[in-house]
């Protein structure tokens, strides 16, 4: 199974408990090792993540932020924040997600988020 499958995985299992209110480790149950690592890294720091994207969410809040779409970022705000993939990856990916299984608005926005993040990040010249 690709990285990619499994990035997504992760973030369907996420929006899943969201959703239905099913226990994660459920809803993980059999995964890949990416899909488990990333699913459970999400739903560890969820609190900071959501910290994170409403900081960067200008004029949103997180509750009102589509559940899919919140989900998208936080993968991809994890896969920056606390693995070795680079940013640029992790947010190619939350795109190419959000084109596939959210609004048609969807991937301008997350890439608006994921970007003010980045910048944020960036040392100042």
């Amino acid at each position: 199974m690709r990285r990619s499958d499994q990035r997504r995985d992760a973030v369907f299992a996420n929006y899943q408990r969201d959703v239905t209110g099913r226990p994660l480790e459920e809803l993980i149950q059999g995964a890949k090792p990416l899909t488990r690592e990333l699913a459970e890294g999400v739903d560890e720091h969820r609190e900071e993540l959501d910290e994170e994207i409403a900081t960067h969410a200008k004029g949103w809040t997180v509750d009102r932020i589509a559940p899919l779409d919140l989900n998208v970022m936080r993968v991809a705000l994890y896969e920056i924040e606390f693995t070795d993939t680079p940013a640029e990856v992790a947010i190619d990916e939350a795109i190419e997600i959000a084109k596939k299984y959210c609004g048609a608005d969807a991937p301008r926005f997350i890439n608006g988020v994921l970007g003010a993040v980045l910048r944020d990040r960036e040392p100042s010249r």
